[in-house]
């Protein structure tokens, strides 16, 4: 479970020089400290020589103490086990679409099973629910095993995570040292930020504001204030925020605006109070899914970062956001889900990468702000499903490639506000567009009621011509069963002989 010296080496001779991980002989006299690091050891590693500072016994303390999780997950690592072979995940997660698929058999036997004569349905009913039971009881006891396989695998997984993100840490810690920033490396002991915090947690305080203050790391200590209701780090220089955010579990605001973050913690999912996300300003190629799990959640900024695409589930797990900023991102399309943010009143999208929208965005009913803007040369058309934003009252599509509007464009009653600046626009003419949105509208309204009139007029026409065609259906019916009667009759009446012309005319 140690790390490997050559993909992590200041880790691995960080954790090598922890007193409670390293067998250390008796104190030489009543003095020494336990939690001291032994840099005296017999044969140091050649990192020493290459990295002197490790040499300096504040730094190391300070390591030991960013290191601290990778330390508590190595111990709890130790105890569960070693990490599975590909074989051996492989065969759980083929095992596990066994059983799921042997139980979808039995649910359905059970479902099509007809219900013995001298069985009351009520208690039929009863006991199809306990087989059903039975059988999920059984799956479940099955599957047990299997899916503890792949949970050791995943937790394996987020170590080796964790591994990567802390030598990162030391590595600034480092660079900081070397390049002369002080006795103390990082601000993760900054005696300032360190007392705030202690402050905030002895007082109860529900408001910290650290921005600003160059922070490039962050105290785990801060995840100890659990009345802490707004949280304010923007504008410093934090590349990682700590795993210990899950517990500020009444946090309600958090501003990490303006770093050097290039992910966020998963653990971050655990704020389940938070109302207000602000991410903007950093280097963020991806959320985590996890982020879907913050349901209280208003507003959300992650504008001003990499983001190429959106969690393929935001739109089902955040009831509550009102607000969503994602420009100057690089986004190329969005989730279908997005369409069913139904409390969304706000969607700033410009400056990204969009090929269009989702063929739902009509449900967005409550929608009364959308910026589109500057997707330059990718966003080309708009959906007919457009027309039902019919609370839309802002929306700028300047700066792209639309050639035409919608046929349903008419419907935005609400509209009195719009950009179509920068467009190949044909439809509607540019001398409407110069008229301002009120002519738009009108133009696009009326377009749209001759559409549907010439609809009508076709749907009249054609049942017109299914009733004449019926009418003559059933004449010529008429005719052939008189014409038939009038023969039989000439032909029986009295053994008069058939007269061929007379047939031949009737």
């Amino acid at each position: 479970m140690d790390p490997n010296p050559r993909t992590f080496p200041i880790l691995s001779y960080v954790i090598s020089r922890l007193p409670s991980l390293t067998p250390r002989p008796p104190a030489a006299d009543a003095n020494s400290h336990s939690d001291h690091f032994d840099l005296e050891q017999p044969r140091a590693p050649e990192i020493v020589g290459q990295m002197p500072h490790l040499a300096d016994p504040d730094l190391m303390a300070s390591m030991g103490r960013a290191v601290s999780q990778v330390v508590q997950a190595r111990t709890v690592l130790n105890l569960i086990g070693e990490r599975p072979t590909h074989e051996e995940v492989d065969s759980a997660r083929a095992r596990l679409a066994e059983i799921e698929a042997q139980l979808s058999h039995e649910l359905e036997e059970i479902v099509l099973q007809a219900r013995p004569p001298e069985m009351e349905i009520h208690g039929w009913r009863a006991h199809q629910a306990e087989k059903e039971r039975e059988c999920r009881e059984r799956a479940e006891t099955e599957k047990r095993i299997w899916k503890s396989v792949l949970q050791l695998d995943e937790m394996h997984e987020a170590y080796e995570k964790l591994l990567k993100d802390a030598e990162k840490r030391l590595v600034k810690m480092y660079e900081s040292k070397e390049d002369g920033d002080g006795d103390v490396v990082g601000d993760e002991v900054n005696e300032e930020v360190v007392g705030i915090l202690q402050e905030a947690y002895g007082k109860g305080m529900e408001r910290v504001n650290l921005s600003g203050r160059q922070l490039k790391l962050l105290p785990e200590a801060f995840g100890r204030i659990p009345g802490l209701l707004v949280f304010d780090l923007s504008a410093n220089q934090l590349s990682a925020i700590p795993d210990s955010i899950a517990g500020l579990q009444n946090l309600e605001e958090l501003n990490l605006s303006s770093n050097l973050l290039e992910s966020l913690p998963d653990s971050i999912g655990l704020l389940q109070k938070l109302k207000l996300l602000n991410v903007s300003g950093n280097k963020l190629s991806a959320l985590p899914d996890t982020i879907c799990h913050c349901r209280s959640l208003v507003e959300l900024d992650v504008s001003f970062n990499n983001l190429s695409y959106l969690p393929t589930n935001i739109g089902y797990e955040l009831p509550n956001l009102q607000k969503l900023l994602i420009q100057l991102n690089k986004i190329r399309s969005l989730p279908s889900s997005i369409c069913e943010l139904k409390s969304l009143r706000y969607l700033d999208a410009h400056f990204n990468e969009l090929h269009g929208l989702p063929i739902a965005i009509g449900r967005l009913t409550n929608l009364e702000v959308l910026n589109l803007s500057s997707n330059f040369s990718d966003l080309k058309e708009l959906p007919e499903t457009f027309g039902d934003l019919t609370n839309l009252r802002e929306l700028d599509l300047s700066n792209n490639q639309i050639h035409a509007l919608p046929d349903t464009f008419g419907r935005l009653d609400n509209l009195t506000k719009l950009n179509l600046e920068q467009n190949p626009l044909e439809l509607p003419p540019m001398e409407i567009v110069n008229q301002g949105v009120e002519a738009v509208k009108s133009f696009m309204a009326k377009r749209w009621l001759d559409i549907l009139l010439e609809e009508e007029r076709k749907n009249s026409q054609e049942m017109q011509e299914q009733e004449q065609g019926g009418w003559l259906t059933r004449s010529t019916s008429w005719l052939k069963n008189v014409s038939g009667n009038v023969i039989g009759y000439i032909g029986t009446a009295g053994g008069t002989p058939r007269d061929a012309y007379l047939d031949q005319q009737l």
